[in-house]
């Protein structure tokens, strides 16, 4: 069961104060500067054998990339998205190089420690970020056409984020992160 609560004391003030939020003023803007840090902190992302199997497509309102992206988005996700500063569709390539595996098992991970970083960092600049599947993936699929090997995975909203995070988020218990894998012991 999730229950309200407050991080604990010493966790880090990025984690702590992180949240996704549904209002982004659409007055802030992402710049170049903001957008390479953003892009640089996902690059240096730990990654299985250092393969870095990410890619992202980028685009700010007013963009060609971000009018190329906005209809493909589930009404429940443009009711606030389209204010963020900037929208990112995260990709992975699945395919391992200079190998015989077809296969990633690890291409997944790699990219969500990717965003996890981009979002932090987001954090670090005074920015938000929401990251969310709501949107048509086959359509997004079909207007963006990634090259073989890659697949599109997410998106994530990043802006100036209107309020702060709510209070007594609800979040599971450290006891029950421990526990809900396993099945009770008889």
């Amino acid at each position: 069961m999730r229950h309200p609560q407050k991080p604990p004391s010493g966790m880090h003030p990025l984690l702590a104060e992180r949240f996704s939020p549904y209002r982004f003023d659409p007055s802030a803007v992402v710049d170049d500067h903001a957008l390479g840090l953003l892009l640089e902190a996902a690059r240096w992302a730990p990654s299985a054998g250092n393969s870095q199997p990410w890619g992202f497509f980028v685009g700010r309102p007013g963009e060609p990339e971000h009018d190329r992206v906005l209809p493909h988005l589930a009404p429940s996700s443009a009711r606030w998205a389209t204010d963020a500063g900037l929208l990112v569709v995260t990709l992975t390539r699945r395919h391992v190089d200079d190998t015989q595996l077809l296969y990633s098992e690890f291409a997944d991970y790699d990219l969500g420690q990717a965003v996890a970083h981009m979002t932090v960092q987001a954090q670090a600049m005074g920015l938000a970020a929401h990251q969310f599947r709501a949107f048509d993936l086959e359509g997004l699929t079909k207007e963006l056409d990634p090259n073989p090997g890659w697949t599109i995975v997410s998106m994530v909203a990043v802006g100036k984020a209107v309020g702060g995070p709510p209070e007594g988020r609800a979040r599971r218990s450290v006891a029950h992160l421990r526990s809900a894998p396993w099945s009770p012991a008889e």
